[in-house]
């Protein structure tokens, strides 16, 4: 597994490599990268991509373009929108139901976050609920995608790995977030082996990103994470661009 950056991971399992809500360049919207930009080498030979929701910063339809090749999974009702942009490779799932390639499956959950495009304060244009995913093959790996707590995250396990937002692009977080504490209360649910904190570190506005609360809320809150898990889980921490374990287990 690599940590390429804001929700983000290159996943090796079952014999594919699966991206999770790709944004691969310098510009998000209005957003700027403050790490460097992954080495194409971690996401050109991706075999499937799993987008959680339609938001910007995990829906990028540039970043999606560099990645043609690969299957793209979105929520059901999403995909209508993705072909009408070009994506000819979209399949739907909605929660519950199951995808199957080669040896790997993908389960898509609940995510209590809002689907709309464009943020909750819109009821128009495109919208489709808002997932996460469950791979399982040697392993069972809970994708989370964005989410706050919902009633039956205690029933996602047995989760060998669970990736988990611990933070977003701003000064302050939205509904339907994790904060560190929120995604520690999460692994109480949710039990998983191992813990990888996701959404911070990579995202932020321009000239935001300079203030000191801007730097301690890019570098903190995976930490803040990890000091706040109280299991037995394995809080694993990589800054974006790093790799977090040669395989899952490792």
């Amino acid at each position: 597994m690599h940590f390429l950056g804001h929700s983000c991971v290159r996943i090796e399992i079952g014999g594919r490599v699966v991206l999770t809500d790709p944004v691969l360049t310098a510009r998000v919207g209005p957003l700027v990268r403050v790490v460097p930009l992954p080495d194409r080498a971690t996401w050109a030979d991706a075999d499937l991509v799993l987008i959680s929701h339609q938001h910007g910063d995990h829906l990028h339809l540039p970043s999606l373009r560099l990645l043609r090749h690969a299957r793209i999974v979105v929520p059901r009702g999403a995909g209508a929108w993705l072909h009408r942009k070009g994506f000819p490779r979209v399949e739907e799932l909605g929660v519950g139901e199951r995808l199957v390639d080669g040896d790997l499956t993908v389960t898509a959950v609940h995510a209590e976050h809002s689907g709309h495009r464009w943020g909750p304060r819109l009821t128009h244009g495109p919208h489709a609920p808002a997932i996460g995913h469950v791979l399982e093959a040697e392993k069972r790996i809970y994708v989370a995608g964005d989410t706050d707590i919902y009633d039956g995250m205690a029933d996602l396990g047995p989760v060998d790995i669970a990736l988990l937002p611990v933070w977003g692009w701003g000064m302050t977080l939205g509904p339907g977030h994790l904060d560190p504490l929120g995604a520690a209360a999460a692994v109480e649910l949710i039990k998983p082996g191992v813990a990888v904190p996701v959404h911070w570190g990579t995202l932020a506005l321009p000239g935001v990103a300079r203030t000191a609360r801007m730097r301690r809320l890019l570098s903190e809150p995976a930490h803040d994470f990890a000091a706040a898990v109280s299991t037995n889980t394995e809080v694993v921490v990589a800054p974006p661009g790093s790799e977090v374990m040669h395989e899952p287990g490792a």
